[in-house]
């Protein structure tokens, strides 16, 4: 089961008292967990819970449904729903613990708790009840599964069983809820950025020439493990040299030269929160003046960026004024002249050669949350802020990054304690 302390069920029942208060009447919504993925042969993934299925209820195991159907005509008790697996002393030796009733209505705080095996026919019955059933599904802009997860094949199962019923998707409701986040949500945020924060001090006391980059991913995740959270938020990119022009490289298999920069893009994830941090340190210890020129430029428009996460703004005018930004950064770099400025294309800017990708998006359950893209900034609101300048032709690549919340009288730095100023970054590594 989980590593990371026991999560308030406080969070999970206001999350489904915001989303029943988005539903329309008389309609019942349901969710599924993630599938266990096969790795190969008998072997298995580890499991990693459906976001929206633990963001409204908790609930961090296989083989979990949850139901939702507020007003719900046969009784107050079924306006929310758990079924889950029914454990037996066969399912205990081979796999440990699985959710008794009582445990699985503690970690969510519904009071209703069946096994799965009841679940068909009181589904029925229900789904009869109401005139429209929401259903699942990954909405993520920037998801490419080519694989029906449980919820996409629930969905067509409903829509062949029940055709007269009508349907709508969860995800536009859950983008609206999942982009604010509660206090309950920036703390277990805030402790996934603590612990990402013990390994990048961990690297900094460690790292040296010759060293292989997953030396320093093993070092990362020995802190992370030790302090509770489940392991990488995503898959670490540990890119020393031209290897960090390589904008996802997580190959992490060369050594590390003396000389060189090393780019490092990690994340903790705790309670099921992703830390999502970039820095760019020196492998030897001392960056070169080319490197702090590059490395303070990339500081400056960070710093900037930052300013403008305010309510009011939106990702769109964010971007561009952040563009500007990088563009004069590049001109004093000696990467851009003004020839190329002019010459540039209206949808592609002279900057992008450096600079091409974004600057931020959202952060929470997933590292690239679920979101309405192009919503205005509100309180609430978690941003990355990571610009980043990319040299092939010096073997330079540089990115830093912070986690970032948006409140209604300036940001919050959830990062705000990671080293990252040149003469920090060098001092530690000298001491």
């Amino acid at each position: 089961m989980r590593k990371y302390a026991a999560v308030n069920n406080e969070l999970f029942a206001l999350n489904r008292k915001r989303f029943t208060e988005l539903m329309k009447s008389n309609s019942i919504a349901i969710f599924h967990s993630a599938d266990q993925l096969t790795r190969n042969g008998d072997c298995f993934f580890p499991f990693r819970q459906n976001s929206d299925l633990f963001y409204l209820s908790g609930l961090d195991q296989e083989e979990v449904v949850l139901v939702l159907y507020p007003g719900c005509p046969k009784g107050k008790e079924f306006e929310a729903i758990v079924f889950t697996k029914q454990t037996n002393d066969y399912i205990k030796v081979w796999e440990g613990y699985k959710y008794t009733k009582e445990d699985a209505a503690q970690t969510s705080g519904i009071p209703t708790v069946m096994w799965l095996d009841n679940m068909p026919a009181l589904l029925n019955e229900l789904i009869l009840l109401a005139d429209r059933v929401y259903l699942n599904a990954n909405e993520n802009d920037r998801a490419s599964g080519q694989v029906p997860v449980r919820d996409e094949r629930l969905a067509l199962e409903m829509k062949a069983k029940y055709p007269a019923h009508k349907f709508a998707r969860t995800a536009p409701l859950m983008k609206k809820l999942r982009m604010i986040k509660s206090q309950f949500e920036i703390d277990l945020l805030q402790k996934a950025c603590d612990i990402t924060d013990l390994a990048f001090r961990r690297v900094l006391n460690t790292i040296k020439p010759g060293m292989v980059e997953y030396e320093i991913e093993a070092e990362i995740i020995y802190e992370f493990i030790r302090n509770g959270a489940s392991g990488h938020a995503y898959s670490p990119i540990i890119a020393g040299g031209p290897n960090a022009c390589t904008l996802h490289y997580n190959d992490n298999n060369e050594i590390l030269k003396d000389g060189d920069l090393v780019l490092m893009d990690f994340g903790a994830e705790y309670g099921n929160y992703a830390g999502d941090l970039s820095r760019t340190i020196p492998v030897n210890g001392r960056f070169t003046d080319r490197q702090k020129a590059v490395y303070n430029a990339v500081l400056r428009v960070k710093k900037a960026a930052e300013k403008m996460l305010v309510p009011g703004n939106n990702l769109t005018d964010y971007s561009k004024e952040v563009g500007k930004i990088m563009e004069s950064e590049l001109l004093g770099l000696g990467l851009l002249t003004k020839q190329d400025i002019a010459a540039q294309k209206a949808d592609w800017p002279a900057y992008k050669k450096y600079f091409m990708h974004g600057t931020s998006h959202h952060l929470g359950l997933d590292v690239h949350d679920l979101c309405e893209r192009y919503s205005p900034f509100k309180a609430g609101m978690v941003f990355t802020c990571e610009p980043g300048i990319y040299i092939p032709e010096e073997g330079i690549g540089i990115r830093i990054e912070d986690d970032i919340l948006i409140t209604e009288t300036g940001t919050f730095n959830l990062m705000r304690n990671i080293p990252i100023e040149v003469e920090e970054i060098e001092n530690l590594m000298n001491k």
